[in-house]
């Protein structure tokens, strides 16, 4: 497998986080002890979205079970979950006057419902201080507890989200503990179980999996009910993570949007720069109108 460690092109040059938002939530997350996916997984947009007074919280400590090799979390010791983090992030979504949370977590395999429960109390600390934020989960797969998952539907959040990553060959290598089926699977239980709650996932590009495989994987998640899809480019947090293959141009990115859409996907951001979280509102409010 070769080492592609090229230079980044001009359209993945992001700009340098400042502006007052920036500040306030930087120093909220720093004064408050709450984890970020922005900060945790080194997300290019974390300037962008901060500075625009959003942000994604991550919850379950800052440590994951599982050993992905294109992420940036860590694979270390796991503690108890916190009894306190939901009200914690709750009263920060209050504070922050947030309209559309975004909550995603560590991988925590190591608990019997995979922190369903976790996610639960925190839908309703959230609930409890504010009926205007709308509610966006990014859930890992459960290890297929279906009745864990029915739990958190039962929550009833507005967007429910699990990624699919990349394509089924690459998960040896990717993410060896992940299953491709069951993180299908799950998105389809949602569908199953509430067909108010929106469905979402994301897939990561140039790992080195070709056109075929990736329309292949779109239309997988259509048959499984996903209704909102998130494109962008992978980016190796190092050299000791999985090495990018390519960098896809923003013309394709393009072109694969619009191919998302007419596999009936309700609403496809796809980009150089877009995460699962990246203009999450603008997301929902597309897939409301059909895009």
């Amino acid at each position: 497998m070769p080492e592609n460690y090229q230079r980044k092109p001009d359209w993945l040059k992001v700009r340098f986080p400042a502006g007052k938002n920036f500040a306030r939530i930087d120093r909220y997350h720093r004064e408050k002890g709450l984890n970020t996916v922005c900060r945790s997984a080194a997300c290019p947009n974390q300037g962008e979205c901060w500075s625009q007074g959003t942000a994604t919280f991550m919850i379950l400590g800052n440590d994951c079970s599982r050993h992905c090799r294109f992420c940036n979390v860590d694979s270390g010791p796991l503690s108890p979950p916190d009894p306190q983090e939901p009200a914690k992030v709750a009263q920060a979504i209050l504070e922050l006057q947030l309209k559309h949370a975004v909550i995603t977590s560590v991988t925590r395999d190591d608990l019997a419902d995979g922190g369903a429960g976790h996610f639960v109390a925190l839908i309703e600390e959230i609930r409890r201080r504010t009926s205007a934020c709308r509610i966006e989960l990014l859930i890992p797969d459960l290890q297929g507890n279906w009745q864990a998952l029915g739990q958190i539907v039962s929550a009833q959040p507005d967007i429910l989200g699990h990624n699919i990553e990349t394509v089924p060959r690459l998960y040896p290598e990717v993410r060896p503990e992940a299953n491709y089926q069951r993180s299908l699977d799950l998105l389809a239980e949602v569908r199953r179980q509430s067909k108010q709650i929106v469905t979402k996932s994301g897939v990561m590009l140039g790992m080195g999996e070709t056109e075929a495989e990736l329309r292949q994987v779109m239309r997988d998640l259509r048959k499984h009910h996903c209704r909102i899809l998130t494109l962008g480019q992978y980016l190796a947090p190092s050299k000791a993570h999985y090495p990018v293959q390519r960098y896809v141009t923003p013309d394709e990115f393009s072109s694969l949007a619009i191919k998302g859409r007419e596999l009936g996907f309700d609403h496809v951001e796809a980009g150089p720069l877009v995460r699962s979280s990246y203009h999450a509102e603008e997301q929902f409010m597309a897939s409301q109108k059909g895009d």
